[in-house]
């Protein structure tokens, strides 16, 4: 799997790590633009390669009166606009096997939610759309187990898939990063570090994750130190209204700071 694989993606030579960005759900077109804007604005001041990332949909929910989402075909379309204003390529989730198809009209990177890293069926069909599919490892497995993951990608006929780490249950209502497992799963395949969901408290007594937005950067530069080929990082304008995940975003003010620093990290670790 190649970074040049995937259409409109900039600064692929920079050898910085590659950045999947954005709010947790597409809320509405204003905000999807608003954010992809002052990411891609950062991004290419850092020549940081760049991926918008949006939830089309969000199907798991602590309780059945969640935000879902404002429509599936309205929050791709939104996706695919942001696509096309600002020259960017973008992730968006899939939960079913019909989402696979349904979502590769309009995004570039096909992404399997951690809890449905195992179900075959879902992942064969993302990968028989030939885009890339972003496999999330599951809070639940090993990083070795994740060389199955990829192997069903590889035998559905496409070489194109990432491991995403989003941090491993640690008792009921907290995730833990092993830093051990990145040089683990790189071997089977590029491996990005989901900054935001590693720091989820899921499992609140009320129904709503909680989070450790405070530990961002901790978490960043252990992963930048640890040679991961990409970052994941939600963020939001206004994190505390955000409908999704709002309890462990970066608010969209501090990207810039933390994204300067981390890329000083690499530039430093890569010249040792």
């Amino acid at each position: 799997m190649q970074l040049s694989d995937i259409p409109k993606l900039k600064h692929t030579n920079s050898n910085n790590f590659f950045l999947l960005c954005g709010p947790c759900a597409i809320e509405g077109e204003d905000m999807a633009l608003r954010i992809a804007e002052k990411v891609i604005t950062i991004t290419n001041k850092l020549q940081i390669p760049y991926i918008f990332k949006g939830s089309f949909k969000k199907a798991n929910r602590s309780r059945i009166d969640s935000f879902t989402g404002i429509g599936d075909e309205k929050a791709l379309k939104i996706l695919q606009k942001v696509s096309q204003t600002f020259d960017v390529p973008t992730v968006t989730d899939i939960h079913e096997v019909a989402d696979a198809k349904k979502a590769a009209a309009y995004v570039d990177v096909l992404q399997i939610p951690a809890f449905l890293v195992r179900q075959t069926d879902l992942v064969v069909a993302a990968a028989k759309t030939g885009k890339v599919v972003n496999l999330k490892k599951g809070q639940f497995m090993s990083p070795e187990a994740m060389k199955h993951a990829v192997q069903k990608v590889k035998d559905a006929g496409s070489d194109k898939a990432w491991i995403t780490d989003r941090g491993t249950m640690f008792g009921y209502q907290d995730m833990v990063v092993d830093f051990r497992g990145i040089p683990t799963m790189r071997q089977f395949a590029p491996t990005v570090l989901d900054v935001t969901h590693s720091l989820q408290q899921p499992n609140q007594s009320a129904g709503v994750t909680g989070g450790r937005p405070d530990m961002i950067e901790t978490i960043a530069r252990a992963g930048i130190v640890n040679h991961v080929d990409g970052l994941f990082i939600e963020t939001h304008f206004n994190p505390a209204n955000a409908k999704s995940d709002g309890a462990n975003m970066l608010h969209l003010d501090n990207l810039e700071g933390l994204l300067t620093r981390l890329v000083a990290i690499r530039k430093t670790i890569t010249s040792l």
